[in-house]
């Protein structure tokens, strides 16, 4: 008979994995249960239910760090640090609409369990670059904690920096140390119109490579462009290279400009400010486009940028393929028709061949039952997370499977 334990501090939840550890009982840990459509279905018959620990403990913006528990909200975190002119700057993604969800549920903890990166990644890093320090309790139903409310702080191993991407696998936090920023005073974003995958890649390198501080660099091929809710975006009728350019007002009017006018080689050039900015770069976060239709699965894939162009030339030629790119062309979201595997196999082997991952992000349960989520691990690499695995959980409690079989 499936039970669910929902605890109210770090206690409880040591004593829920005391009493798993000791029945050997697995746990599904979830937070605000925003993702539990990814990754590898796990069925248990206990959940550990972390919902109960909400709220922001502390928040000093003269410092920029931010102490919470695992579960406040994500928009409660963003209201908070936008309402002092401050902003998480790894940009977490809201995966709800992509997912299936009705309404943004997403966790503060919830982001850095999957290392959420949005555009902003290429310039600020990912979500395991903002976490200062944390408290967890570990499968071995030890509380313990690293790092600290300080950013210079290295002493022994980053378990930061492990425990971020861990899925829930590792440890079931109970507060979270996050380092925040000021946000930017204006955001504009410097736009060529009508380039094909290949030219936008040149134009995007040749952004990223100028004196202009490009904070985000994204491709949305002509096919994707009227879906979205940009009036400019969706009545382009073209492609769109879309490069951001944030800051101090005079500084990002100077540098659009002078991108501008360094682009304009490539083709047609205009640009958007703050407000469409915004919604233009919040489309490509939560990768907007492809959310519909929701039956059909979507693909992460993480290439070389300098390949990204190549690795969609051949994803493209799989029927009834759709994608668009972020990470000046080093993140790849794709969309294909529904089937048993999801077109795993063409999938991995293009994007092998250029070095990359891929992840399937969004399928039916049946297909992530089949097919591996996250890319294949090299032996090597797969020895190492079992033996990290076992280091903090050796009886295997906390979302067993989730990640990899047997891990």
């Amino acid at each position: 008979m499936a039970s669910t334990f929902k605890p109210d501090d770090a206690n409880q939840v040591e004593e829920a994995i005391s009493w798993a550890v000791s029945n050997g009982e697995p746990l599904e840990v979830v937070g605000r249960s925003s993702k539990r459509a990814l990754g590898r279905p796990f069925q248990a018959e206990t959940v550990l239910d972390l919902s109960g620990l909400s709220g922001v403990i502390d928040y000093e913006p003269a410092e920029l760090v931010l102490t919470a528990l695992p579960s406040t909200p994500m928009a409660e975190v963003v209201k908070l640090l936008a309402a002092n002119n401050q902003m998480l700057a790894f940009e977490p993604m809201d995966l709800t609409a992509l997912l299936g969800g009705s309404k943004s549920e997403g966790s503060l903890a919830g982001a850095l369990m999957i290392n959420s990166g949005g555009p902003r990644r290429i310039k600020a890093g990912s979500a395991r670059d903002h976490l200062l320090g944390f408290e967890a309790v570990s499968g071995r139903a030890e509380l313990f904690k690293s790092g600290a409310r300080v950013v210079k702080n290295v002493t022994g191993y980053d378990l930061p920096k492990i425990i971020c991407g861990s899925y829930g696998t590792l440890a079931a936090v109970t507060k979270i140390d996050v380092k925040v920023l000021p946000l930017p005073e204006k955001v504009y974003t410097v736009l060529v119109l009508g380039l094909d995958a290949a030219a936008a890649v040149k134009a995007m390198s040749a952004a990223m490579n100028s004196a202009h501080e490009v904070s985000a660099a994204a491709y949305v091929p002509a096919d994707l462009t009227a879906k979205s809710g940009v009036s400019y975006i969706k009545g382009a009728g073209a492609s769109v290279t879309a490069l951001r350019i944030e800051g101090f007002g005079p500084s990002v009017e100077r540098r659009c400009a002078d991108l501008r006018e360094e682009l304009s080689g490539f083709g047609a050039v205009d640009e958007l400010h703050t407000m469409n900015s915004q919604s233009f770069w919040l489309e490509v976060r939560d990768v907007h486009y492809l959310v519909a239709p929701m039956l059909e699965p979507v693909w992460r894939i993480s290439v070389p940028p300098s390949a990204g162009a190549t690795v969609a030339a051949k994803l493209s030629a799989m029927d009834g393929a759709t994608w668009f790119s972020d990470w000046a062309g080093g993140l790849i979201w794709l969309q294909l028709p529904a089937s048993d595997d999801a077109g795993a196999g063409a999938v991995r082997t293009a994007v092998s061949a250029a070095g990359g991952h891929a992840k399937l992000v969004r399928a039916g349960q049946e297909v992530r039952a089949a097919v591996p989520v996250f890319h294949p691990q090299p032996d090597a690499i797969a020895a190492l997370s079992l033996r990290l695995k076992e280091s903090f959980d050796p009886k295997h409690i906390l979302n067993p499977g989730r990640m990899y079989a047997g891990v």
